[in-house]
């Protein structure tokens, strides 16, 4: 069994005497205290690391030395998102930084490279950070430093780390991607892998030249037709020659005639061919049917990325970002900026839709319905609305379009106006969170580590908020 936390305490014989510097770690003595007054949200995450914990330790020590624990990498992942840093640049900040080592409970122990970080933090999982944050709102509630008089709602978009995609990137991406594999697959096994040869400069070569085309004025996608069919049909029989070499790998597997080594490698390599073919032969369907045969191709059915296949298509209006590729995501929050809920979508939702699950979850966390709840008219709907005037006292939701002399009363009301004013302080929030959290865009490859990042983002805001209070 590893260990949940180090309870040996260390001396501390640099105290800052600077007011700037003190300003500044404050607010980690405020996170620290908070993190060791809840316990449980040490166990929540301790339940996930225990295994990842002992494999990693059992590796790096086998004599019984300094070993890490759940308290450091949760401490680590929380240091990393209040700082804003990538996992490489916030190692190096925390291995020369005296304090950041004693939150961290590190303190003059071996500093945990940014490999190690990074399997470990992956290692808790999406849900598990949504119990922290309720764990959290629970204990907030209890010692009465949020109340629930207020409520508001807005969705905002989280982007994934992709480069625009068009087709000849796209299939650019798939047939290097391929061959990459192919290579690695040929110094094991060539016999299996045959004498055909992946001409990356080539392809690469064309992919570029279809890009620089299409960049013309007055160009149409059906005008570089023969560029694109040369293109598509290089990395089809890419994707027909992937096809061959797995089975063959497959049996070399079934044979054991690779070593030890090699066995995990070919393992690895069909998994990864499997997973990338079908994926390349969507981004080739979608290139013939859209410049090929002239046919549009629905969002809900492209491919927008390889690595981030779950990248959705958002069009929100918004000024000077006509298009972008992410999620949307949902906070709830009361008054003292604390975010009390959340939701992660991998499909747009409906908005109006989404104000009575919030509803119930406040209900759920202060045991009553807010006196107010706040949002903009993205999420007035009179059908979902229905019945939300009767248990609550101020419904403060614009409707779109015309309005009739009740709606005009109701939105003049000095109640209501002081609702939406209220409204307008979760944009501060949502801009903490992308400029200052770097929740802008996320970093993390997958969908499972994306709704993780959204999670480790709004628990550290939440921290923040409780350690000012």
């Amino acid at each position: 069994m590893r260990k949940k936390r180090d309870t040996q305490a260390w001396l501390d014989f640099q105290p800052s005497k600077l007011t700037l510097t003190t300003r500044y770690f404050a607010r980690y003595e405020g996170i620290s205290a908070i993190l060791d007054e809840t316990p449980k949200l040490l166990e929540l995450v301790h339940r996930d690391l225990d295994r990842a914990l002992e494999l990693e330790n059992r590796r790096r020590d086998r004599r019984g030395g300094f070993v890490y624990t759940s308290e450091m990498v949760l401490r680590l992942s929380l240091c990393q998102v209040i700082e804003g840093m990538s996992l490489r640049e916030i190692i190096v900040r925390i291995d020369d930084s005296h304090y950041l080592r004693c939150f961290t409970r590190i303190h003059g122990g071996p500093m945990m490279n940014h490999a190690t970080l990074c399997k470990l933090r992956n290692a808790i999982r999406p849900e598990t950070w949504k119990k922290l944050n309720a764990v959290l709102a629970t204990a907030a509630v209890e010692g009465e430093q949020i109340t629930g008089e207020k409520l508001r709602l807005d969705t905002t978009a989280v982007e994934t780390n992709i480069h625009w995609p068009t087709d000849s990137s796209l299939l650019w991406d798939g047939y290097r991607t391929l061959g990459r594999l192919i290579d690695k697959a040929r110094q094991i096994d060539s016999r299996a892998v045959g004498s055909q040869r992946v001409h990356l400069r080539r392809v690469k070569r064309l992919a570029n030249l279809v890009a620089r085309r299409a960049n013309g004025k007055g160009r149409k996608a059906t005008d570089l037709g023969p560029l694109y069919k040369g293109l598509i049909s290089r990395v089809e029989r890419l994707c027909n020659w992937v096809a061959r070499l797995v089975p063959e790998l497959e049996r070399g597997l079934r044979s054991k005639r690779y070593g030890v080594f090699d066995h995990a490698t070919i393992q690895g390599l069909i998994e990864e061919l499997r997973n990338f073919e079908p994926l390349t032969r969507r981004v080739i369907w979608q290139a013939s049917e859209r410049v090929l045969f002239d046919r549009p191709v629905p969002n809900d059915k492209k491919l927008f990325s390889l690595f981030e296949p779950h990248t959705e298509l958002l069009k929100r209006g918004k000024a000077g970002k006509e298009v972008e590729f992410g999620h949307m995501i949902q906070l709830q929050q009361v008054g003292g900026k604390f975010i009390t809920d959340f939701e992660v979508f991998e499909k747009r939702p409906v908005e109006p839709a989404l104000v009575r699950p919030a509803l119930k979850s406040h209900e759920t966390l202060f045991g009553c319905p807010p006196d107010s709840v706040a949002t903009d008219k993205g999420y007035w709907s009179s059908e979902e609305l229905e019945g939300i005037f009767d248990s609550v006292d101020v419904v403060a939701i614009p409707k779109m379009g015309r309005r009739d002399g009740a709606e005009e009363k109701r939105e003049l009301d000095p109640r209501f106006k002081l609702a939406q004013r209220f409204r307008a302080g979760i944009e501060g929030s949502i801009s903490f969170l992308k400029r200052i959290l770097r929740l802008a865009r996320c970093m993390n490859k997958g969908w499972k580590h994306y709704m993780a990042t959204v999670g480790a983002t709004v628990l550290a805001h939440n921290l923040l908020v409780l350690a000012r209070c």
